[in-house]
């Protein structure tokens, strides 16, 4: 099948998580005038479009993905009128802005939930989830179910005004909208949809486009983990009954009259239920995030509860990953790093100060030889890394990381042993690692802000730098700019080429092909941390295009060592 070719689908694109990312007035909170400021930086590393996670009123109970006013910005990150000009420097610069759409839920602060919440007439009322309470035998209140929230313990919360319970699948102050009211959605689509286009920018990457649909029987949650009164409950609300009637009405209510791109966080899903959100033929979503690759090794409903992964394991999603699109009109995504996951280089590859920048460099060759639209995160192009293990739970901010702390507590008490190998697993795996302050340079609080950074600098900020790497040939992030570069110069191969595993065994190499017509590229990545012998897979000349080492050896394959070859 002839792949179609669109903008977003050979397009580059960088995330940006503005607390963290740049602070202009010193107030330690990252903003979009620093974001503008650094303009230039970002075009410089070669990519085309900027995702902008969520910049919108808030409380902050979520790093603002609890928005209080879709058509306001969040002070500390600046004012509608700073939006409008970061709009136009992008576009002056041949770039495109994408936004976070946050619209599963709100804050409990939004206008619309504080009149819901007023009483039971009130004609909000039925835009949010509410139900009665259960009582025992012994009359004790309980909630409507036994539905767990991601962020630990119920999903419903009581109000005492009503005498009923609302649903927040996320933060108790995060309530989830009703999508079951059409009158619910025509606002939605207004107010944080229509209004942002009408202003100007490019798409919208949708925040757990999968869970507006539940099952509206409420039933209670099979009993997955016995050791915990709440369970997950994704079954009854991840790509519920009425899931893709609602995206396609966004479509075609909103995004059908914008020569824009969507990208749904769905997580989760079978490829059969994945087609339908995103083949081209659907008209619900361009394409989707799903966290097989990123999740490995961890249990998808508990992501502390980590039993690690190997190379067949990893070449499993990436190859599930890749082939989402071969005979299909769907489109892939390509991603190891986010503001929900750690850091790549410490997750998948080996973050010690030896090989750091290697290993950096060959999981940057693999991004950049995978079928899809490539997607970086903040700070990746300089090779940042998770958080000492050396922190203490104190220096950990995200509600996730904390809650979930201190539920493990409540229930083990002080046992030292289970509170280190619970440790141990939030170091890798928490929310924490993406979100420290972006590196800029070596000079105090790595020349993020000139206050005090509203979450601790990582440790390593005098290695691992902005201002060491820009002009240094030799750096992750030259590496980068190259590697992207190569990948648009051989889009046809490595953004929309075939995709083939010639060594899924083996558990040090990862060896594959990338195929278009006559056209074909080999690629070998070691991820071991040995030295092993280079062996030639296929019987056609190889023309070497990129490599993460200076002299390449015929024979040997260092620790970590990557190429790229044309297959002649």
């Amino acid at each position: 099948m002839t792949v179609e070719q669109k903008w977003w689908k050979d397009a580059s694109i960088y995330q940006i998580w503005p607390a963290s990312y740049k602070d202009s007035n010193g107030d330690g909170v990252g903003d979009i005038p620093g974001i503008i400021s650094s303009l230039d930086y970002v075009k410089s590393l070669g990519v085309d479009v900027i995702w902008l996670s969520p910049m919108y009123d808030s409380p902050q109970d979520d790093m603002g993905y609890d928005i209080s006013d879709y058509e306001k910005v969040y002070p500390k990150y600046g004012t509608l009128k700073d939006m409008d000009e970061l709009i136009s420097q992008v576009h002056k610069r041949g770039m495109r802005l994408i936004l976070d759409l946050v619209i599963n839920h709100t804050s409990s602060e939004h206008q619309w939930f504080q009149e819901s919440r007023s009483s039971k007439t009130n004609p909000k009322r039925n835009w949010y989830i509410w139900k009665p309470p259960r009582y025992d035998e012994h009359g004790n209140r309980h909630p409507p179910n036994n539905w767990g929230s991601y962020f630990s313990g119920s999903a419903w919360t009581y109000d005492e005004l009503t005498d009923e319970y609302y649903l927040h699948l996320f933060a108790e102050r995060q309530p989830d909208l009703n999508w079951e009211l059409e009158e619910t959605r025509k606002e939605i689509y207004r107010s944080a949809v229509s209004f942002w286009f009408e202003k100007g920018i490019d798409g919208f990457r949708i925040d757990t486009a999968g869970m507006y649909s539940k099952v509206q029987t409420f039933p209670d949650a099979p009993i997955v983990f016995p050791d915990t009164e709440w369970q997950p409950c994704k079954e009854f609300h991840q790509s519920g009954p009425r899931i893709h009637e609602f995206h396609r009405e966004l479509y075609d209510q909103v995004f059908s009259k914008y020569d824009a791109m969507s990208v749904g966080e769905v997580g989760h899903s079978t490829r059969e239920d994945a087609l339908k959100y995103v083949g081209a033929h659907r008209k619900e979503m361009n394409m989707m995030f799903l966290f097989d690759m990123v999740e490995v090794g961890a249990d998808p409903a508990d992501r502390f509860r980590y039993k690690g992964f190997d190379l067949t394991d990893f070449k499993k999603v990436v190859k599930s990953q890749c082939e989402f699109t071969e005979g299909t009109d769907a489109w892939s995504t390509v991603f190891n790093e986010n503001h929900d996951q750690p850091r790549s280089i410490t997750r998948f590859a080996n973050d010690s100060p030896k090989t750091r920048v290697k290993s950096g460099k060959l999981l940057t060759l693999l991004q950049t030889s995978l079928t899809g639209t490539l997607f970086i995160y903040q700070g990746q192009e300089i090779g940042m890394t998770n958080i000492p293990r050396s922190w203490s739970i104190d220096d950990y901010l995200d509600i996730n990381s904390i809650n979930y702390y201190k539920q493990f507590k409540e229930k083990y008490g002080d046992d030292k042993e289970k509170l280190e190998k619970l440790m141990d697993s939030i170091n890798l795996l928490a929310r924490d690692n993406a979100r420290t302050p972006v590196q800029w340079d070596s000079s105090d609080n790595a020349g993020f802000t000139t206050g005090t950074p509203w979450m601790k600098v990582n440790d390593n900020y005098k290695e691992i730098n902005v201002a060491a790497q820009v002009n240094d040939p030799n750096s992750l992030f030259s590496f980068w700019q190259k590697s992207l570069a190569l990948r648009r110069k051989y889009k046809e191969l490595f953004v929309y080429g075939s995709f083939e595993i010639l060594d899924f065994a083996n558990k040090k190499t990862f060896t594959f092909l990338k195929k278009n017509g006559d056209q074909k590229a080999y690629i070998v990545l070691n991820f071991a941390n040995e030295s092993i012998k280079f062996e030639k897979l296929v019987d056609e000349e190889l023309k070497l295009i990129n490599s993460n080492v200076d002299q390449v050896d015929e024979t040997t394959l260092t620790p970590y060592e990557g190429r790229v070859y044309l297959v002649n």
